[in-house]
């Protein structure tokens, strides 16, 4: 079955079959293919299975879809093509037969422990552990397969080991890194990394590979070595070779093998997090020339037993960043019901006093009564609309669905929502309509509320003064279009310019939810423009939006 296979950005090894049905790619939650990804479009490209083929077509996405390097509209697909959609580079395959390496129904299927009685057993032929010292000579031979590695200083094995580590926040990408560099240095058959269950203690598989891709190769692991690599916190040589007639005969070595095994301690600052195995398989054509089968020796454990101690760091880390990371959020979900139900309290009780009033109104037959509480509900309602607009802005990044848009006429759409704020706080509204104007390619509905979150904040600003007035402008050039919204009110002291486009910071008291800047912020950002604010105490603020110009096509 074909599928593409992620080879660099989030999920990397995460593979997604290819069915001949068509499917879509993109940030929408219904494509068939979904990436949780900003630089995606939500409906960024489609895969389709035409005339034995599969093809790939860019739908109009706002980055675009790669093909080796090329920008394409539509592209039919080759075995190792690589597709570039957003952050993420797939490697399309016509043939997936390998399960993946973090699949947990494969690794359970392929790595096993077993009692010593179970399989041949391995004596234990060299140990090691963090105290030994490592490379004693200058120059380390590992006698790998890849010739490119052959006669690298440790050093450098373990620098390269230490970069490739920091690199990376995922688990699944770390470990396929350690064991890709182990592959290189390491003549290993296969390779399989076990961690321990933060809770109970025991180890499970949750990351294997095979040299040789189409192998089906069972790893079996004893569960005495296992148990004294945890209790000793040391790595072992294993091999179950023999001093018996049975290793003298090349036949039996070339029918059975002998199989070598390093098993080392994934040992951090605060334990062990789990096991790095590895071993090979010698047949009678990988004997030297002396008759020993000697494919690990003891560098390879003192270096396996440093890279492990790496890994483990780096899952350390990545535990605690991850719990850090889900403390914060649950820190900032809790400030966030704390913030929005004190809102909705407020907004409660006015729907209820609002609603008494008209109950009393019907029951007395005083019309003018219901319609002072039935002014109060209107008012209320707008009050849970915006709330309920605003946390749907925030929730997730967006998009901006693009159009052609009058700037001028969407303004005017503004003031006509703000005129009766503006009526009640007795705020005069100025607005400098340009004499020409150019229509603009801009998400109307998301710049129409940035624009009124400013306006309607200017007005609360403005309002109690004398003369107070609240000015419009727009300006527009080949380069940007600048939307201006001034008010001569009581202005922001200086220290509180820092966090005014923060969630929940709000100068209006019970009035405010402190997501109208916030918002405004937001929605400007996703157009690739920003807000700017300038204001002097008891003088006023200006807030201004500036967008890049993109004019329709």
């Amino acid at each position: 079955m074909a599928a593409f296979v992620v080879v660099s950005g989030p999920g990397v090894g995460k593979r997604y079959r290819l069915s001949e049905a068509k499917q879509r790619v993109g940030r929408d939650a219904r494509c068939e293919i979904y990436l949780d990804d900003t630089e995606t479009s939500r409906k960024h490209a489609e895969i389709d299975f035409v005339d034995d083929a599969f093809v790939v077509t860019d739908l109009k996405s706002s980055n675009g879809t790669l093909v080796n390097g090329h920008m394409i509209e539509s592209r039919i697909l080759r075995d190792g093509d690589r597709i570039q959609i957003g952050r993420y580079v797939f490697v399309f395959r016509v043939r997936d037969a390998n399960p993946s390496s973090t699949d947990k129904d494969y690794l359970q299927n392929s790595v096993s422990i077993v009692p010593d009685d179970a399989l041949e057993s391995s004596q234990i032929i060299s140990r090691a552990d963090l105290s030994d010292p490592v490379g004693e000579t200058e120059f380390f031979d590992p006698q790998v397969a890849n010739p490119l590695s052959v006669n690298k200083s440790l050093w450098e094995i373990m620098y390269r080991t230490s970069l490739a580590v920091s690199r990376t926040l995922d688990i699944n990408q770390l470990l396929e890194q350690i064991v890709d560099l182990i592959f290189q240095w390491v003549q290993c058959d296969h390779a399989c990394v076990m961690l321990r269950d933060s809770n109970t203690g025991e180890l499970s598989p949750v990351y294997r590979k095979n040299r040789k891709p189409q192998s089906n190769h069972q790893i079996t692991i004893s569960k005495t070595i296992l148990d004294y690599v945890l209790k000793k916190e040391e790595g072992v040589l294993t091999s179950n070779a023999r001093d018996d007639l049975r290793w003298t005969s090349s036949a039996s070595i070339e029918a059975s093998g002998v199989c070598e095994a390093i098993c080392v301690p994934m040992r951090g600052r605060y334990g062990v997090v789990g096991v790095l195995y590895i071993d090979t398989i010698v047949s009678a054509n990988r004997q030297s020339k002396e008759g020993e089968l000697n494919v690990f020796n003891g560098e390879h454990l003192k270096m396996m037993v440093a890279i492990g101690h790496q890994a483990a760091l780096a899952i350390e880390d990545t535990n605690f960043y991850q719990s850090t990371l889900q403390s914060e959020k649950l820190a900032a979900v809790g400030q966030t019901i704390a913030n929005l139900s004190h809102d909705v309290k407020n907004i409660l009780q006015g729907l209820r006093g609002g609603g008494y009033m008209v109950s009393e109104g019907l029951k007395n037959n005083q019309l003018a009564s219901v319609r002072s509480g039935w002014e109060i509900c209107e008012k209320i309602h707008g009050r849970i609309e915006s709330l309920v607009l605003d946390m749907l802005t925030m929730s997730k990044q967006r998009e901006p669905k693009r159009e052609s848009t009058d700037l001028v006429q969407l303004i005017q759409d503004v003031l006509s929502i703000a005129e009766v704020s503006a009526r009640d706080a007795k705020v005069e509204i100025e607005w400098n309509e340009p004499q020409i104007t150019q229509r603009v390619s801009v998400d109307p509905i998301g710049i129409h509320r940035a624009i009124l979150n400013l306006v309607l904040n200017a007005i609360d600003a403005a309002g109690g003064r004398l003369d107070a007035k609240v000015h419009l402008g727009l300006i527009q050039d080949h380069n940007a279009t600048q939307i201006r919204v001034q008010d001569n009110g009581m202005g922001i002291p200086k220290s509180q310019l820092n966090t005014i486009f923060s969630l929940f910071e709000s100068t209006k008291g019970n009035r405010g939810t402190g997501l109208g800047l916030p918002v405004s912020q937001k929605i400007v950002k996703e157009h690739g423009g920003e807000i700017t604010v300038s204001s002097v105490v008891e003088q006023g603020t200006t807030f201004t939006i500036r967008l890049p110009m993109k004019t329709p096509n």
